[in-house]
């Protein structure tokens, strides 16, 4: 076991993730997406994966895609947060990814939440929380504590936009760049006030969306 004694500062987790250059850092944990030359040798790495998970005894969020293979390290046990078991764990885990001829795409896992405007998210949390079956997480948030679901989080403001729900999509400084230059190409207005930590993206029928490269969420839209 753990402790909140163990979690990493963002300043500890950037110095290893210099050595980790498959991995990267998003809302509390480490993820990568492998991708190897097979369907066959997908499972063959997970199968790898799950053994180093049983001799380390700290087990990932794995989804498996085809040749693709998305993973997530995060310590639940110190309140889903890093932990140098998540980056020993990176580490061992992009060996077995190097002998299995996988090719890292950590580009390719975005992160997204439902994000909900509230003057008052004590109000509200826990019906979405029930109705979910999810847990509250770090910062008043919503988790879904088997991994699959999107997380949903409440955006306090004391004037609640008109539009009250917006996606934010989360993807590290690197490869946030071509995303929101794709994105301003289809002609939807860019707000860039708060670049590169989060741009709000404003479609032509007024909803909105948070490209967001930090993994903090943004104050009020």
């Amino acid at each position: 076991m753990t402790g909140k004694e163990d979690v990493l500062t963002r300043a500890r987790i950037d110095a290893a993730l210099a050595d980790l250059p498959d991995w990267r850092y998003r809302l509390g944990g480490l993820v990568t997406v492998f991708k190897t030359p097979t369907a066959a040798g997908a499972l063959e790495l997970i199968a790898d994966v799950g053994r180093l998970a049983e001799e380390q005894n700290h087990h990932p969020d794995l989804d498996w895609r085809y040749n693709r293979v998305f993973i997530r390290f995060t310590s639940h046990d110190a309140g889903t947060e890093v932990t140098e078991r998540d980056v020993a764990a990176a580490a061992a885990v992009s060996l077995a990814a190097a002998a299995a001829s996988a090719a890292a795409e950590p580009g390719l896992y975005r992160t997204v939440e439902i994000a909900i405007d509230t003057a008052n998210p004590d109000e509200i949390s826990e019906v979405w929380r029930t109705a979910l079956g999810y847990r509250k997480g770090r910062y008043g948030d919503l988790v879904d504590p088997y991994g699959r679901g999107p997380g949903v989080w409440f955006q306090q403001t004391p004037a609640p936009n008109e539009n009250r729900f917006h996606l934010d999509i989360h993807r590290s400084k690197a490869e946030s760049g071509p995303a929101l230059e794709k994105t301003a190409a289809t002609g939807a207005l860019m707000n860039r006030d708060h670049a590169p930590n989060w741009v709000v993206v404003t479609d032509a029928q007024g909803n909105r969306l948070c490209l967001c490269t930090e993994e903090g969420h943004e104050p009020d839209l």
